[in-house]
């Protein structure tokens, strides 16, 4: 950085004000800065508005078929779970009175079924969740963290297909 000359008179009043600095700091005196020069106020710019980040019309189609080819595979294993619960003669669904079955049999038949509902429940559950991510895709909100308004990650959206937050603001609210 190059030097520039002061005047005599500019220079001696910096000595000055380093004197009276030094000064006040000796005695506890805390020496502020001048205050500063009144700006001039500059009008407002319009602003434009924000826009938030989002994926393009073929990613969101992207996303919406592969959240359709898992919301069938779901469809599917709910209908199987759902014929596996029925009785193959009847049609209704099994119930635990059985004539054939032993005690012990009807324990572990029991314990299918819940399992098989279990199982079902999940599904289900899952299904809304893709639902919803079917929704968001319509209304351009799909692939958006609420929290930091960032863009999920692609990679993550593939193997989540409903998720809703990034990964770090996920691991965040978790802990």
């Amino acid at each position: 950085m190059a030097k520039t000359k002061k005047s005599p008179a500019a220079a001696e009043k910096t000595l000055e004000l380093m004197k009276a600095k030094s000064r006040a700091r000796k005695h506890g005196v805390k020496v502020g800065k001048p205050a500063p020069r009144a700006k001039m106020a500059k009008p407002d710019a319009p602003k434009a508005p924000i826009r938030k980040a989002s994926y393009s019309k073929q990613d969101l189609e992207y996303f919406k078929k592969i959240i359709l080819e898992k919301k069938k595979e779901i469809l599917e294993e709910l209908e199987t779970l759902r014929a596996t619960m029925r009785d193959s003669t009847t049609g209704e669904y099994a119930s635990e009175s059985s004539t054939y079955s032993t005690h012990m049999e009807q324990g572990t038949d029991a314990m299918e079924r819940e399992k098989t509902f279990l199982f079902a429940s999940r599904e289900g559950k899952f299904l809304n969740h893709l639902e919803d991510a079917l929704s968001r895709i319509g209304r351009g909100e799909y692939g958006r963290c609420p929290e930091c308004e960032k863009l999920i990650e692609k990679e993550r959206l593939e193997a989540v297909r409903p998720a809703q937050q990034c990964l770090q603001c996920k691991l965040h609210l978790e802990k």
